[in-house]
């Protein structure tokens, strides 16, 4: 059966991408091991905290690829115990976030069996550009490969012609 693309409309080009990490975190959606929070500590600031009993720092691996946050954890098996009930899971588990742009980790920390993750949003500044528009008789060339750039600071924007 073909899947409808949201992003199928003449429209919108060059949004691949995101059709793609759509596609992966629909994938990761179910999911449910270890249980988390996401929580807004400011207003350009957020924690990840997940719920990783009986996991040490040394089983657990955090790790940042382009824009994937990707915790990691792994136990060993207790070789030598022998156990009457086995309630606590020592499985592993992998779970992914994708960021936003300007999404930066900020830190990590591991105490009384939750890992938290701060995260930081950086605010980019605006660029506003002008495009020269060439007459008929000239060469079709990109305005900014070969125009002139002037950067100006207007009340916080950087304004590029």
């Amino acid at each position: 059966m073909a899947r409808q693309s949201y992003f199928s409309n003449p429209l919108l080009l060059g949004f691949e991408d995101i059709e793609r990490l759509l596609d992966r975190v629909s994938k990761t959606a179910h999911d449910s091991y270890p249980p988390y929070n996401i929580e807004a500590i400011g207003s350009d600031r957020i924690r990840i905290t997940l719920a990783v009993a009986g996991f040490g720092r040394e089983a657990l691996a955090i790790t940042l690829e382009d824009n994937e946050l990707v915790i990691r954890g792994k136990q060993d098996e207790a070789g030598e115990r022998t156990l009457l009930h086995r309630g606590i899971a020592t499985r592993q588990f992998h779970r992914a976030f994708v960021l936003a742009d300007g999404i930066e980790v900020d830190g990590a920390h591991l105490e009384n069996g939750l890992l938290s993750i701060d995260l930081k949003r950086s605010r980019p500044e605006t660029i506003v550009r002008t495009i020269e528009i060439k007459g008929s008789g000239e060469a079709r060339k990109g305005a900014a490969s070969e125009g002139h750039m002037n950067v100006v600071n207007v009340s916080g924007r950087r304004k590029v012609e």
